[in-house]
């Protein structure tokens, strides 16, 4: 019997001609993503032709590494708009942040305004080595300042790669929404994290998607194949991002 398998897609065919990216590092030397101007239009650019039309930037806010402030982030903002002139960005181009959960967080959105995606929606990120041990107080009372947690690359968190994908369920349960890095999709976190994804896929977990773009081999692999079996969902994942259009 002869079987004939269906190839599997290159992830720039996935994504749609209007994408809205919900989560880069494209203000340059403000973190660990672009480190030049010229670093950020080379980016910028490169996400263009692959169907990417607005940008939602979101540098590192973590503790003493990436002690950026709002104003801070904002003010880069705009001297890089403006010093880009790139055609059709003036208006496609904003900034949140990616915040580390942790004490000195807790202190941030119990006192100022958080830089949100859209609205109340709050892009977060754990340590990979090991979870706050007091997340689930810590999101509880992130909620009730009246913000909703997205958090960035769950897939990316070992400790969470049970088959059971509990912790993730659980997550879930506590109010999270989850945002995927394009990246894991094509493997180039490695194959755990790839299966992990196809598994939080096949779940339904998945809300949102992030190119988490820092440097140009991260557009590279963009390019590349999926590596995925249940890269089915993934279009429905893409038109969520809809949602944060501005």
């Amino acid at each position: 019997m002869i079987h004939f398998f269906k190839p599997k897609p290159y992830l720039c065919d996935l994504i749609p001609s209007n994408h809205i990216d919900i989560h880069s590092h494209l203000l340059p030397g403000i973190d660990d993503g672009a480190a030049t101007l010229e670093d950020t239009t080379v980016l910028i650019e490169g996400l263009q032709k692959l169907g990417f039309t607005k940008f939602i930037t979101t540098p590192h806010v973590m503790g003493e590494v990436w002690n950026n402030k709002r104003d801070q982030i904002e003010e880069k903002l705009q001297t890089t708009t403006t010093a880009l002139k790139l055609p059709n960005l003036e208006n496609n181009f904003k900034a949140a942040a990616e915040y580390m959960i942790d004490a000195e967080f807790v202190d941030l959105f119990k006192t100022e305004k958080l830089l949100t995606l859209k609205e109340n929606h709050v892009l977060v990120e754990i340590s990979y080595l090991n979870p706050p041990i007091q997340l689930y107080d810590i999101l509880f009372e992130l909620q009730i300042a009246g913000y909703q947690p997205v958090l960035a690359h769950p897939e990316r968190y070992n400790f969470y790669h049970h088959p059971s994908l509990v912790d993730y369920k659980k997550l879930k349960k506590a109010g999270c929404l989850f945002q995927l890095n394009m990246l894991s999709t094509v493997g180039y976190y490695g194959e755990r994290v790839a299966k992990i994804s196809d598994a939080l896929l096949k779940a339904g977990l998945i809300d949102f998607i992030g190119s988490d773009v820092h440097h140009t081999r991260h557009l590279e692999f963009i390019q590349k194949k999926i590596v995925l079996k249940n890269h089915g969902s993934l279009p429905l994942v893409f038109q969520n991002n809809a949602f944060f259009n501005f």
